[in-house]
């Protein structure tokens, strides 16, 4: 309390701490080379891409490079993770448009389908876990989210009556990310993926009708 008896203002925002402008520009170039690395491993994939390449993909030292990262396979796990990520982003942004179960699947498969076609950090994620074998990274078992969050959409639909009668949740599910998935990586060995939210709108026409209840 003041010498007259009020009580002081607290203090509502204390300063940053002293380090923050260092914290910043760190995330900032950590940011920067997994960018130049995602390039990269979209590009000429993961065995075939060197710290020497990052580094000059981005304009930076080897040293500099490995005061962020351990090393390629650490830069690979990032990519990965930030892939995982972004997936959900997606998931969290379908479920967002307050859509029913079935038109919400059609909108996170199409939305997946225009970001593989457009952003590096999804193209490189999905390559490295195609090359998975080629590296002794640990990385997350792929399409087993993507399986589970369309099974819990799908079954949802079923209970909505928008599921072809008999038409199992979790089959349906795994039909559609083994015909998505499938799609991306034969759009981008003919195409760089140049056709792919094109190519996926052309399956959809066949797939869904396959699952969906006809229409009364």
């Amino acid at each position: 309390m003041s010498r007259n008896g009020t009580t002081r203002a607290t203090v509502a925002h204390q300063a940053p701490p002293r380090n923050a402008p260092q914290q910043a520009r760190a995330a900032q170039t950590r940011a920067q080379i997994l960018a130049a690395a995602a390039e990269l491993f979209a590009d000429r994939g993961y065995p075939h891409t060197s710290i020497d390449h990052i580094a000059r993909q981005v304009g930076m030292t080897k040293g500099a490079v490995y005061f962020h990262f351990r090393d390629k396979q650490d830069i690979a796990a990032e990519i990965v993770r930030e892939l995982y990520n972004r997936w959900r982003i997606r998931i969290d942004e379908a479920h967002a448009m307050g859509l029913p179960p079935m038109e919400t699947v059609q909108a996170l498969l199409a939305n997946a389908a225009d970001k593989f076609f457009e952003d590096d950090i999804v193209k490189a994620g999905a390559r490295i876990q195609a090359e998975r074998s080629l590296s002794d990274t640990t990385l997350p078992e792929p399409y087993v989210e993507w399986i589970s969050t369309l099974s819990t959409l799908l079954a949802k639909a079923s209970g909505a009556g928008q599921l072809r009668e008999g038409m199992d949740p979790e089959s349906a599910a795994y039909i559609l990310v083994s015909a998505f998935f499938g799609l991306q990586h034969l759009c981008d060995v003919l195409n760089r993926r140049a056709d792919l939210p094109r190519r996926w709108a052309e399956m959809s026409r066949l797939l869904y009708p396959s699952i969906a209840a006809s229409p009364q």
